[in-house]
């Protein structure tokens, strides 16, 4: 059964808060990259996904600046992870679990089946879950279904995760790729502002997997605010954190205003994320993302590193950046260093399973 039908009625009976846009109707343009060039997008997308958590989740939630006194100077490569022994090598937390795991599904059912993707999230430890997801997965497993579990977060942990879900779509595109999204996003975060962004980045992956050249730095931006804005509207409420901002209003339009000040003003990543914040809500998340997008993203891994270097939630932001950059450069663009440093985990010991699932992904997809 495709999901658009549930979207509307969930739409319709308000259990899911989202603007009921006309995109939402509207299938995206065929892909028209060659199919090679197509497989190494899709796995540049994902294998980003997983580098980026990978070098970012060993200093998750420090200062950039402090974190930069303590390794003396930017991190480059993995760091000795103490779930490997003290290896310097790459390993997953919460961002490539729930990722791949959504893959996984994606692989088993086809498309997005929320609660077969809820009892996936269930059915195994998380490493460095956050509160949003815990309290999700606390009402899946009492029984709540799972159009009911989402919590009315804007934090960033539907975002981090929500990129696999274009890979079905690819070769047959249609509103359903929305719809999947919307689902998909809803089971932990049913909110607004989260659900419009997590659409708006799947809108704006889907470009990237289709340019046959680097975007300008505005049009990161551009593409990402044009959808964002007709999903999450203009009568949603969110206000910063810092006392720098006066602001009250919608994700969109915060960070449309943030990160042009700050291109205008030729601002360090670190000296952006610092005016706004750099944590798990989106409201500081999506404007980091952006801005690193907007400024280095011609050079995928000088834009993995900015975020992991330049922000608090650095293996989010870095996830996410990751895979658009993998998206457009392709894995072929990524360090080799990198990816061979990587053990590929969704769990404690499953080495290879984010090679494998990709692998199994394109073969199945793409062809």
């Amino acid at each position: 059964m495709p999901n658009h039908p549930t979207l509307q009625l969930l739409l319709a009976e308000r259990t899911l808060d989202l603007e009921p846009a006309p995109l939402l109707h509207t299938p995206p343009r065929t892909l028209s990259t060659p199919r090679e060039r197509l497989r190494d997008r899709i796995e540049g997308m994902l294998l980003g996904l997983a580098i980026g958590d990978a070098l970012g989740n060993t200093t998750e939630g420090q200062a950039p600046r402090l974190r930069r006194e303590a390794h003396g100077g930017v991190i480059r490569d993995y760091l000795p992870n103490p779930r490997a022994g003290g290896r310097a090598v790459g390993l997953p937390s919460d961002d490539t679990q729930l990722a791949f795991w959504t893959l996984r599904r994606l692989l088993e059912d086809g498309r997005v089946e929320p609660d077969a993707l809820l009892r996936e999230f269930a059915s195994r430890p998380i490493f460095g879950i956050g509160q949003t997801v815990r309290e999700a997965l606390r009402r899946y497993r009492s029984g709540t279904p799972w159009y009911e579990t989402g919590v009315p977060s804007a934090g960033n942990g539907a975002l981090m995760r929500i990129a696999p879900v274009l890979i079905p779509h690819v070769a047959s595109p249609s509103s359903e790729l929305w719809a999947d999204a919307a689902l998909a996003a809803m089971i932990t975060h049913n909110d607004r502002g989260s659900t419009a962004t997590c659409i708006a980045f799947i809108a704006l992956l889907w470009e990237l997997l289709d340019r046959d050249d680097v975007p300008a730095p505005g049009w990161w931006l551009d593409t990402f605010v044009a959808i964002a804005r007709e999903l999450e509207g203009d009568t949603t409420s969110y206000t910063p954190r810092t006392l720098r901002f006066e602001y009250q209003g919608p994700i969109w339009r915060f960070a449309a205003e943030r990160v042009r000040e700050a291109l205008a003003e030729e601002l360090d990543a670190i000296d952006a994320g610092d005016a706004w914040l750099s944590g798990a809500y989106l409201l500081e998340t999506v404007p980091c993302v952006l801005y690193i997008l907007c400024r280095y993203g011609h050079d995928p891994e000088e834009a993995i590193l900015r975020a992991v270097n330049d922000t608090w939630d650095n293996d989010t932001a870095a996830a996410i950046v990751g895979a658009a950059v993998g998206a457009l450069h392709g894995r072929r663009a990524l360090p080799q260093r990198w990816i061979a440093g990587l053990l590929g985990r969704t769990a404690a010991d499953d080495d290879g399973e984010v090679f494998r699932l990709a692998e199994a992904a394109v073969e199945r997809w793409v062809g």
